[in-house]
């Protein structure tokens, strides 16, 4: 192994300016064995680097190469696989995992020592070593380790033990010993006597250095003395110190003294100055209190000045023990008394308010309550009258007194809570009344909901009379005599949805000002309020749910009274719950835009739900009555009535519901009606006697795709195109079954043909078939002479006549198909005479131009 150390070192790494430091002999672990050798090294030049090379000898076998080459600092783990029992395999964790097995232990124990040694002497990031012996990691010198690694840390020694002793000379030593060579000639060619020399100048130096540390004792002994003479003074020093912090200490207590009086003065002059700043109510607050104008703007300033001063004299925090000062007691009782006595004061004119605020609006109703009760006028009439007092005057006129409800809440929680009650409309709802009408009135107003109820009473008295059309007549309502709902159009029924419009607009606006005074004046944005429950205990209820009690106790009749409305509207024409439908829910849609919590939403929220569930009904109605209808056994069936109805339908849909807000609902029950009709036109057309199927089919279900073209709705795209399939194909089989009556024996003889050649026999042989011979072809031809085609033609169209209807309007389209289907048939018997019946020169009695001639002629003589 030395030798080939030798040989690498000579070969390999001197002309790269390298040091061969550790070298192992190795294979890959688990392979064919190609012995190589992995040699850690380290350069020469500044900055030191430091290799694992991989050498491996060349094919020929008679020189040694590199073959790789890794830097240590990437080396992160060196695994021996075994730190007890001898193993010569080990890993190197490089960029990937290398694991080689060493020819013997000692070998790679070695090797391992060695990358230990330039890992802890060159590299800051230590590489982990796994399973190594302790014995193999052992620490450096530390006189090595302090030298820096910028000076001393390349290597002279060829083999490990040179890694631990050599030094590199400094910059410095290099010079000094070139200088020193250059000023001997011979200190190479004669290195004996350049070495006795130096060894001689040596001894001189060494005997100067001895003389001259004798010379300096004598110094040294004056360095001593002065040290203790310095000694001697610190100890001075240190006494007086200690007598001065002894001096200062005393001060301290004196200071702490002084200033513990100091601060008991403070405390009693601050205490002083509170009781006379923070619990002196002024004499004009006091008489604001007792006696204050609650009717004025200034009165009431002043009453709410004094109220705020009050309170914040009952609430000033009070040093332990001041409670029990007489002047404190004495000053709480007067605070106590005047808050008692201003607030029974602000409740009975707060209740006197509400009474002339109720009994002002009271009187704007019974101005307006006479055209609300007449008899004889018509809700046409009503619609320009459908209005709600506004309340903004009082809410202004009340709202001047929001900060002394306030102050009220946090001091008399009971009679503040007497006040949100409304108690004052309890007891005004008692109060006798002379007309019967003002009576009405009061009653359904309630809170501000009277007119409505009023106008809602109106449309309840309307006269509404029942009849057998699908819809009942309303005379009262449309002012129309006793025209059948039936022929009332888009601008008739727009009437009731005008009026249901107006009474949701009046209402909107109302009840949120409503709410927003209520929460404003009672002060139920931020704080909770009480409210006994049903035990009669005191119980917390958010703000939220208070107002909406407040709401409810106002307007208890809206929901009523809308749902009634809703209820006679249906009832004049079921169609307007498609209005009622998109009006509410625009509206709940904007209530829960401007506040989803509000009384408004959840209560408009709580009638789209009976206006959804008549709209359902409406749709239902008109299924079920598609399933009831009946037909004639004596007239023709034409368009039905349920086809019609849906027409109607969707027209008013589709103008009421463009850019709604519900239109998935519309979409829905379209595609629940489409599907009824088409099942209830074929089960009429089935049962039908008089018409036939086809026409009955064919009739409807152009009308229905006329309808749907026309309309152009995206969500029975699908259905329109089954409506023309269906349309189609019952106009070609009622084309053809028609045709078959007028050339019947021909039709038959022509169909014996084709059976025949689908049995198999051949096309020239037909004619040999005695049924089906030249003779009884010529025979058959001859019955069907022109004169005869036009007769039954002409008979044909007037049987076609009798089977249209006139509103579709077909009859023209009808007898053109059968026109282009004859010209079909004719040429198709052409074909088969030429085919069956090559060389007789049998023909048609007429000709394509006959025919043309013939359903030219009869059409324009009907």
């Amino acid at each position: 192994m030395t030798a080939i150390k030798h040989a690498l070192q000579r070969d390999i790494f001197t002309p790269n300016d390298e040091r061969l430091l550790g070298i192992v002999n190795v294979c890959k672990a688990g392979k064919k064995k190609k012995n190589c050798f992995l040699c850690a090294t380290v350069t020469t030049e500044r900055p030191v680097q430091v290799k694992v090379v991989k050498v491996k000898k060349s094919d020929k076998g008679d020189f040694y190469k590199r073959q790789q080459t890794w830097e240590l600092r990437d080396l992160t783990e060196v695994d021996a696989k075994d730190a007890s029992k001898e193993n010569p395999e080990f890993d190197l964790h490089f960029e990937k995992v290398y694991r080689w097995l060493a020819s013997s232990t000692a070998e790679k124990n070695s090797f391992i020592s060695c990358i230990w040694k330039l890992n802890q002497r060159y590299l800051r990031k230590k590489v982990e070593f796994v399973n190594v012996s302790s014995q193999l990691l052992e620490e450096l010198p530390k006189a090595e380790e302090s030298v820096p690694s910028g000076e001393s840390q390349s290597v002279a020694g060829g083999d490990e033990d040179a890694l631990d002793e050599y030094q590199e000379l400094s910059t410095r030593e290099e010079q000094d010993i070139e200088g020193m060579m250059e000023m001997c000639e011979y200190a190479i060619s004669n290195a004996e006597a350049f070495a006795e020399k130096l060894f001689k100048e040596l001894q001189v130096l060494d005997g100067a250095n001895i003389q001259s540390i004798m010379a300096s004792e004598k110094q040294v002994n004056i360095l001593m003395q002065l040290l203790d003479e310095a000694l001697g003074e610190v100890d001075t020093i240190e006494g007086k110190l200690s007598s001065y912090e002894e001096m200062l200490q005393s001060v301290k207590e004196q200071m702490d003294q002084i200033s513990q009086s100091n601060r008991l003065i403070q405390i009693s002059n601050t205490n002083n100055d509170t009781d006379q700043n923070y619990m002196d109510l002024s004499k004009g607050h006091i008489r604001a209190l007792q006696e204050g104008d609650l009717t004025s703007p200034k009165g009431i300033e002043a009453c709410i000045n004094a109220s705020e001063a009050l309170l914040q004299c009952m609430n000033v925090a009070l040093r332990p023990g001041h409670d029990k000062l007489m002047a404190v007691k004495q000053q709480q009782l007067l605070f106590a008394e005047l808050r008692d006595t201003f607030a029974r004061r602000l409740t009975n004119h707060l209740n006197n308010v509400f009474v002339h605020q109720v009994t002002i609006l009271l009187q704007h109703v019974c101005q307006h309550s006479e055209l609300g009760h007449d008899q004889s006028s018509t809700l046409s009439q009503h619609t320009a009258e459908l209005t709600l007092p506004k309340h903004s005057p009082l809410h202004r006129d009340l709202l001047r007194y929001a900060k002394l409800m306030e102050w009220l809440k946090n001091t008399h929680r009971e009679k503040y809570e007497g006040l949100s009650r409304f108690d004052v409309f309890e007891k005004f709802a008692t109060l006798p009344r002379k007309e019967s009408a003002l009576k009405q009135e009061t009653e359904s107003l309630h809170g501000s909901s009277g007119k409505l109820t009023g106008s809602t009473s109106s449309l309840n008295k309307l006269t509404v009379q029942g009849s057998n059309s699908r819809r009942s007549q309303s005379s009262s309502l449309l002012d129309m005599g006793n025209m059948s709902a039936s022929d009332l159009d888009v601008a008739d029924r727009t009437k009731f949805d005008k009026i249901f419009e107006q009474v949701l607009s009046e209402l909107e606006p109302l009840c949120l000002a409503e709410q927003d005074f209520i929460s404003k004046f009672f002060k139920l944005q931020q704080h909770q309020t009480m409210e006994e429950s049903d035990g009669g205990t005191p119980s917390r209820i958010p703000p939220q749910d208070m107002v909406r009690l407040m709401m409810n106790k106002i307007f208890q009749s809206i929901e009523t009274e809308l749902n009634s409305l809703i209820a006679l509207g249906d009832k004049i024409d079921s169609f307007h719950s498609l209005y009622m439908l998109v009006k509410m829910s625009h509206h709940v849609w904007t209530a829960e835009n401007v506040d989803p919590a509000s009384y408004l939403s959840t209560t408009l929220g709580n009638v789209l739900v009976t206006v959804k569930r008549n709209f359902d009904k409406c749709i239902s109605g008109q299924i079920r009555q598609m399933e009831e209808v009946k037909i004639s056994k004596k007239s023709k069936v034409g368009i039905l009535s349920f086809v019609t109805v849906f027409e109607e339908f969707a027209e008013l849909a589709e103008t009421i519901f463009r850019n709604a807000e519900r239109r998935g609902d519309l979409d829905k029950a379209y595609v629940k009606l489409i599907r009824a009709v088409f099942m209830n036109v074929e089960k009429v057309a089935s049962e039908s006697q008089k018409t036939p199927r086809d026409v009955v089919m064919m009739e409807n279900f152009h009308h229905i795709f006329s309808t749907l073209s026309r309309l152009k709705i995206s969500c029975l795209d699908a259905e329109r195109r089954e409506a023309k399939h269906k349309y189609t194909d019952h106009l070609q089989s009622y084309v053809i079954n028609s045709l078959g009556q007028p050339l019947e024996k021909l039709n038959h003889f022509f169909e014996g043909v084709e059976a025949r050649v689908a049995q198999g026999v051949r096309e020239e042989e037909v004619s040999y078939q005695l049924a089906f011979n030249k003779q009884e072809l010529r025979k058959v031809i001859k019955e069907y002479p022109g004169k005869e085609v036009k007769k039954g033609l002409d008979n044909l169209y007037k049987k076609v006549d009798k089977h249209l209807c006139e509103e579709e309007s077909l009859l023209q389209v009808v007898w053109h198909s059968m026109q282009d289907e004859f010209i079909r048939q004719y040429k198709h018997f052409e074909d088969l005479i030429g085919r069956c019946y090559p060389g007789s020169g049998i023909t048609m009695e007429f000709t394509i131009q006959d025919m043309l001639e013939y359903f030219s002629s009869i059409a324009q003589s009907h």
